[in-house]
């Protein structure tokens, strides 16, 4: 009798734990599939944009000067946010100027800033001579890092993680503000996003929240972008307001909200093609977004919302 009982409890054990071992398998395979689910629906969030990028009426075509786009779905939220690589901070081409202005808002101190300036100048030079602050490889050495500046322009903006001083902190910072592909010293003010306006030298902070204000009423009313008021005597107006291929290559930035709760996010670089025209874009970066400070569904970001739908608004 005593076996029996100890063989029945060991019997209910090893159920028990069969059990809890299928709960937690189930559970599993549910995340999983959740997280599928909206990153499917955020992939289908960048289609919806290259679409109405390429819409025949250009009151509805979306602006790619950082607005954000929303769109109801049955099951999902999905907000799309498009911004132009003409509008962002080229960290192979801009000057110490720009990149000191643009320093000056980073979250470190003003130290560092004048450091992190001098070191992104010295990893893209082609020489070896230090500047005030800079960092050569001695200075990368001294650091007990195993690399040098590659003393050409940069591949990437992920790159910068490589340049001494530089954090996690402030490379998230800079994620939405600088670019590689602009190719340009200057900016394209007309679809520079608020952020990166703010960050450029001279310019006065009632000028760009005036001409952030006048320029997403003309996107909710579907009506021509205002052009960026520079000073009519410069040089540089007709260069910094012209909208000739502000999309020719832009960043997509897609964030889905499933109604179990699961989301997803991902950033796309595309650049239009013109020589397939079954394939209208082209992808030259993909990658999912992780940090939750980047959630297009914030208050800040959600100032940025010019144009909400229900999902079969997108037909029409």
């Amino acid at each position: 009798m005593v076996l029996v009982l100890w063989v029945l409890s060991l019997l209910i054990i090893m159920a028990g734990s069969f059990a809890l071992s299928m709960r937690r398998e189930a559970a599993l395979i549910s995340v999983l599939k959740n997280n599928a689910h909206a990153k499917a629906i955020a992939e289908s969030g960048i289609s919806l944009a290259e679409m109405m990028l390429l819409s025949p009426d250009p009151s509805k075509v979306w602006r790619a000067d950082g607005s954000i786009y929303e769109i109801r779905a049955s099951d999902a939220i999905i907000r799309i946010r498009l911004q132009s690589e003409a509008g962002k901070i080229d960290i192979n081409k801009a000057d110490q100027a720009v990149l000191q202005s643009l320093m000056a808002f980073a979250p470190v101190d003003s130290e560092q800033q004048g450091k992190l300036v001098d070191a992104i100048l010295d990893w893209r030079d082609a020489d070896n001579l230090v500047r005030l602050d800079g960092a050569e490889k001695e200075e990368y050495q001294d650091a007990g890092l195993n690399y040098e500046p590659r003393n050409k322009p940069f591949e990437s903006t992920e790159e910068l993680q490589l340049v001494l001083g530089m954090n996690k902190k402030v490379l998230a910072w800079l994620d939405t503000l600088v670019t590689i592909y602009s190719n340009q010293p200057r900016i394209n003010y007309q679809v520079a996003s608020k952020e990166v306006l703010q960050a450029m030298p001279g310019l006065d902070a009632g000028l760009i929240d005036s001409f952030v204000s006048m320029r997403m009423e003309s996107a909710k009313n579907n009506l021509p972008a205002p052009p960026f008021p520079l000073n009519t005597g410069s040089s540089n107006t007709t260069a910094q307001n012209d909208t000739t291929g502000q999309n020719d290559i832009l960043t997509l930035t897609s964030e889905a909200i499933v109604d179990d709760e699961s989301r997803a996010m991902l950033s796309v670089v595309i650049t239009k093609s013109n020589t397939n025209e079954n394939m209208p874009f082209q992808i030259l970066k993909w990658q999912p977004v992780t940090s939750n400070n980047a959630s297009l569904f914030t208050t800040i970001m959600s100032e940025l919302l010019v144009k909400q739908y229900a999902e079969p608004e997108l037909n029409n």
